[in-house]
């Protein structure tokens, strides 16, 4: 379970290390690829498995269905930890999420957003002020 938030610099060669907490919690080998709201999303292999096939499920007569399939999957890189607990991030995925220098790693249950500072800091001030309304609205869901 990947918790918490956790701010690291991306170097010059599109480098950033994954905190410590997170990056024992994903194997050898993981994903990371587009995500909502601006960030990227780093998944474990067996949950990107997961969601593969639940994609594949998905009509591919609907136009929504294709648009989100491709839209995930032709982003989506596989990555690997260097020595020093680094990963590297395709050009392609720091264009898509706005990274500069400063980006939030943010643990989201079952897998790990990685958010630009700025973006990141916009967004939950957003989130944050609808907090309370949210939690409302979501508490049938969560009973």
């Amino acid at each position: 379970m990947f918790i918490g938030e956790y701010t690291h610099n991306l170097d010059s060669k599109n480098r950033i290390t994954m905190p410590s907490k997170f990056r024992d919690g994903f194997g050898e080998t993981f994903i990371i690829t587009k995500g909502l709201d601006g960030c990227l999303t780093a998944y474990k292999m067996d949950q990107w498995e997961v969601l593969l096939s639940k994609l594949e499920q998905l009509p591919t007569t609907k136009r929504e269905s294709r648009l989100y399939v491709r839209g995930i999957t032709s982003k989506a890189t596989e990555c690997q930890f260097d020595s020093q607990g680094r990963i590297q991030i395709p050009t392609y995925l720091i264009t898509e999420a706005d990274l500069v220098k400063q980006c939030v790693f943010v643990g989201v249950g079952s897998h790990v957003e990685i958010w630009s500072k700025e973006r990141w800091e916009e967004y939950y001030k957003v989130a944050s002020d609808s907090f309370e309304e949210i939690a409302e609205s979501l508490t049938d869901f969560l009973k």
